[in-house]
């Protein structure tokens, strides 16, 4: 199997372009295209529906994708074992929340990269389910549930929850003693996956409760749920890590705390089954040492 063929195919497949697939890997678009020819007519089939306007995968390129991703990874492990120092190299892929990312992962990223000079991190931070195998992460950090049987699950614990409110909300509009006391209160609308009803949700002895609550502004991602609570737009509902400075600082209030939602549980997945690269496995290492810290057990 050519290798070198395989990796101009998923760089074609990520890029939906030879163009752009060629600049990434310093070659010309015409070698791009024979190399592509040249893997399609060894396997038999045609691995992209091409026009002057797009490039797209076939069926057929689309069940290539994890299976040359691993031969690849493979490759390039082998290569690394016989280079000088054996030092970790190459590109690993990581998809984290954004609140995790910006007050945890990020900051202790240089001291990291700092004993693995050779590694290149690309890191995505959104709130939406990314599809790992389709979209070429290797590590993907979720908080909540994680439906993808897909992936290989390792649960690192569960993220205490804390309810919050800005100082200018409570000089504005009181604090909320008992739930009772929320239907003069709003909450702050997250809404992911599809529409669902504000709620404030807290759990106790009794079991879990949702209240439903009004609200006056919606968002979807957890940037804008926090920036709108600091406006003074209502009560949110967070882990405690992605908030804590805010709250030593004074700029957020905790509310009802005999009354906090269920932990959430926190997880980091991976498509490489039993055959992780090393490097992978390094920086999935790395990222649990960070996550445990914060998380309970």
């Amino acid at each position: 199997m050519n290798v070198e063929g395989l990796r101009v195919f998923l760089e074609v497949a990520k890029l939906h372009s030879f163009t752009r697939a060629g600049a990434s890997l310093g070659m010309t678009k015409s070698r791009v295209s024979r190399q592509l020819q040249a893997l399609e007519v060894e396997l038999g089939v045609q691995l992209f529906h091409r026009t002057t306007r797009a490039v797209r995968l076939s069926v057929d390129g689309e069940a290539l994708v994890p299976r040359a991703r691993s031969i690849v990874q493979d490759a390039d492990d082998v290569a690394t074992l016989f280079r000088s120092g054996r030092r970790l190299q190459g590109r690993v892929r990581i998809d984290l929340p954004l609140a995790l990312a910006r007050s945890r992962i990020l900051p202790a990223l240089p001291e990291f990269l700092f004993r693995h000079p050779d590694l290149e991190l690309f890191i995505s931070t959104t709130d939406r389910l990314v599809d790992a195998v389709r979209e070429g992460f290797d590590l993907v950090l979720r908080v909540g549930a994680s439906p993808d049987s897909q992936l290989t699950q390792r649960k690192l614990g569960r993220l205490s929850m804390v309810n919050c409110v800005s100082a200018s909300y409570v000089a504005r509009r009181g604090r909320p003693q008992t739930p009772d006391d929320l239907d003069a209160h709003t909450v702050v609308h997250y809404v992911v996956g599809g529409a669902t009803d504000p709620v404030f949700e807290w759990c106790d002895g009794e079991g879990e409760h949702a209240r439903p609550m009004t609200t006056s502004v919606a968002v979807n991602s957890t940037d804008a749920y926090r920036e709108a609570c600091l406006a003074g737009l209502g009560i949110i509902q967070v882990p405690r890590v992605g908030v804590r400075a805010l709250l030593e600082r004074g700029e957020l209030v905790e509310v009802l705390p005999e009354h906090r939602c269920t932990p959430m549980p926190v997880s980091l997945l991976h498509p490489h089954g039993r055959r992780m690269p090393a490097r992978v496995r390094a920086v999935s290492e790395w990222i649990c040492d960070m996550v445990r810290r914060y998380a309970e057990a």
